[in-house]
């Protein structure tokens, strides 16, 4: 399906992203990664990058261009994702720097990746944001915020490139764990009403549906992939027993 296809993963060196990385190239696809940690993946065409500086992204796809003239799918999923500190200990700067590479990294991604879809009849943008944009917890404030404005921007890109082929969706997920999945409890499973907690595989699975070639009337669309824990009430008894 994705033979003769160009694919940028953002954070693709590790987490999900690796796994994404991975899915595409099983797909046939050409896989460019842009990560600030290395890639082990002999397989895809790497650039150490920060998402965070709007520079290091023009310079890489500006190579991008030069190797294959052309890009058909953009999955912006690098971000930081494990800051969490108290609202009140926070700084402007920590505040403004998970959103300089979650958010604006993504936008900065992009732009770039739209002028090199130029001319082609197909175009894929997949922003992978998170149930925390409408669920969170305490000292998440920031990641929030971000993903909140990717899903924000998803909407609004589908909009805006509507007279191109591109699509831009968002994918939300939920608990999805990477590592050590065996050592999850029978209550970390139960608490979904799938049953389970996610598997990375989830979401790559949703990310070669979104931007399969026949699927161009999904747009605009956040999909959350959560076992369906964010549509569960959870009333005070409950955590009692």
């Amino acid at each position: 399906m994705y033979q003769g296809k160009v694919v940028v993963v953002t954070g693709g060196s590790r987490g999900i992203g690796q796994h994404l990385a991975n899915g595409y190239l099983e797909s046939g696809a050409s896989v460019v990664v842009l990560d600030v940690a290395y890639s082990e993946n002999t397989g895809v065409d790497f650039y150490q990058v920060d998402l965070g500086e709007e520079a290091q992204i023009e310079l890489v796809f500006a190579d991008i261009k030069r190797k294959y003239g052309k890009l058909d799918v953009l999955i912006n999923n690098g971000a930081i994702a494990n800051f969490n500190k108290p609202l009140q200990q926070m700084t402007i700067e920590e505040f403004s720097r998970v959103i300089d590479v979650n958010l604006k990294g993504a936008f900065a991604c992009a732009k770039y990746f739209i002028a090199l879809n130029e001319g082609q009849k197909y175009g894929r943008i997949v922003n992978i944001a998170s149930t925390r944009w409408n669920q969170n917890e305490a000292g998440w404030d920031a990641y929030g915020a971000s993903k909140g404005g990717l899903v924000s921007l998803t909407q609004s890109m589908a909009i805006s490139l509507s007279d191109t082929p591109i699509t831009v969706n968002a994918i939300s997920p939920g608990w999805i764990q990477v590592e050590d999945y065996h050592c999850l409890t029978e209550f970390d499973h139960k608490q979904h009403p799938s049953g389970r907690v996610g598997h990375a595989q989830d979401i790559v699975n949703a990310c070669l549906f979104l931007t399969a070639p026949a699927n161009d009337f999904i747009n605009g669309h956040n999909l959350v992939v959560d076992g369906g824990m964010s549509k569960k009430m959870i009333y005070q008894d409950s955590l009692l027993n």
